[in-house]
């Protein structure tokens, strides 16, 4: 297996024992780009000379015998939506084209207290409203697996730089699936924290209450390493919970004893391909051999989750992406008469038809006469959701199903039936909702070869216990152990 291959705690291994330089690391992983990245197209934005820059400057720490940090020469791709000072920070939007933060990001500033290499911004469905990354302003990224099919969304480029070795680790956020779905599609590992784990201070917001950043990895053991890195707590972020962060990695081996696996009827219906129910089937044999009690559960209120997404994170969309009007700052339009002019051009130029379509579905919802009817009905909903999977966890340790019902899907194939589009999170959507921990791992490939995804859903701040199970099912397995042939 190349450098390139290994997983992150491999690569910080063969640091500390002198057998390559973060630079040497640096150089490869950016030789996988220039090679691969025509092709994949991962990247909106990368600085080679940059990092090379920060690989010198720890290398030149080890050589003094400072103490290094837990990421340290190991290179993380960051979703296009987090805040990096000087580099420019797009949301995959027109909008924001020219935008360069003043300031890092919560997450930004542990990475580098972390000495990770900052390795260039990923592309994303534009402001994260997409499953696809067909929706990003400048291109569509590919799957590294079969370049002719979508990635996933809205986090697809993190979810590719990470498949195709372009990067050992990765960033996305997640609002109704947005890391899970395309880890799951891309075969590979990710995680939507619980809400509140991880800060959201830097993170252009689409959906406040729904939003999480979380990692990408090729194994669980990165995940649990990169989770330890971003996770705690941040008086910057109001939401952001001040509870202790575990050490993620140490008990990550020990296997749970008497696990109780919550097995949900609502997740195994119409629209489950019957690749991927099978692949999960199996998965839950391989539970059940290890001593696993599988239980069947109902989640009631799931079927009502798409809907109800819709009507809370447009309305949160409606309300944030208000500021972007061409005046304070954003896309300003050349063509304007007046006030009125000025406004909708630089809104109606700035701005993708996914993201118009969804601000307009938000605005109604929230306007006057609909907003009883609509949004305050839906968070009516999103509480018997959430009482749902709290009823599931007082019987069962975690909760196993599909992470998408398809494995990935053609490009351009759904981009004309945005209700499609939508059901593609069907299974991820409820977790946010909810405000709960989920993560997929790799669990299985098509006749196709192309990945199949095992959610892993956990109670509030069970990431612990979570990563556990996750692990306990990749050292019978050796899906995480294979990569595409580019």
């Amino acid at each position: 297996m190349s450098l390139i291959e290994k997983t992150a705690l491999e690569i910080r291994e063969l640091q500390n024992n002198g057998s390559v330089t973060a630079e040497e690391i640096a150089k490869q992983f950016l030789s996988q780009v220039k090679t691969h990245d025509g092709q994949i197209k991962a990247f909106l934005h990368i600085d080679p000379e940059n990092i090379l820059d920060q690989a010198k400057k720890i290398d030149e720490k080890r050589k003094q015998g400072k103490a290094l940090g837990a990421l340290a020469g190991i290179p993380v791709a960051i979703k296009d939506v987090l805040c990096c000072r000087g580099v420019p920070t797009t949301c995959g939007s027109k909008m924001l084209q020219n935008f360069v933060p003043p300031y890092d990001a919560f997450v930004i500033d542990r990475l580098k207290k972390a000495d990770a290499i900052l390795f260039g911004k990923t592309n994303m469905d534009e402001f994260a409203m997409g499953s696809s990354t067909e929706n990003s302003a400048y291109f569509t990224t590919r799957n590294p697996w079969d370049t002719t099919r979508i990635p996933g969304g809205s986090s697809g480029g993190s979810a590719a730089a990470v498949a195709a070795c372009e990067a050992p680790l990765a960033l996305g956020t997640d609002t109704g699936g947005s890391i899970r779905q395309p880890a799951g599609l891309c075969g590979i590992v990710g995680i939507k924290p619980t809400y509140g784990r991880v800060s959201r201070f830097g993170l252009i917001a689409f959906a406040s209450s729904l939003d999480q950043v979380g990692p990408f990895t090729h194994d669980v053991a990165d995940a649990a390493l990169l989770m330890e890195v971003i996770s705690g707590h941040d008086a910057k972020d109001s939401t952001c919970v001040n509870v202790p962060v575990p050490s993620y990695l140490a008990q990550l081996d020990q296997p749970i004893k008497n696990l109780t696996i919550g097995v949900a009827k609502e997740f195994f219906g119409e629209g489950l391909d019957s690749e991927v129910e099978s692949s999960i089937r199996s998965a839950l044999k391989v539970y059940q051999s290890m001593g696993a009690t599988i239980k069947e559960i109902s989640l009631p209120h799931s079927k009502y989750s798409v809907a109800v997404y819709y009507l809370v994170a447009t309305a949160e969309a409606s309300s944030n992406l208000a500021r972007y009007d061409g005046m304070h700052y954003g896309h300003r339009t050349a063509q304007k008469k007046d006030l009125i002019s000025a406004y909708s051009n630089s809104r109606g130029e700035g701005f993708g038809k996914e993201v118009q379509r969804r601000i307009m579905l938000g605005s109604y919802a929230l306007s006057s006469g609909y907003k009883d009817a609509y949004y305050l009905k839906a968070l009516k909903v999103r509480r018997l959701i959430k009482n749902d999977f709290d009823k599931a966890f007082a019987d069962c340790d975690v909760i196993l199903g599909p992470t998408s019902p398809t494995a990935a899907f053609k490009i351009g194939e759904k981009a004309d039936n945005p209700l499609a589009m939508y059901l593609s999170d069907i299974y991820t959507i409820s977790c946010n909702l909810a405000g709960i921990a989920g993560m997929s791992i790799p669990c299985g490939f098509t006749k196709g070869g192309l990945p199949i995804g095992l959610q892993i859903l956990a109670a509030p701040f069970e990431e612990e216990k979570m990563l556990r199970v996750a692990r306990m099912f990749e050292k019978q397995t050796e899906y995480h152990q294979r990569r595409p042939k580019l």
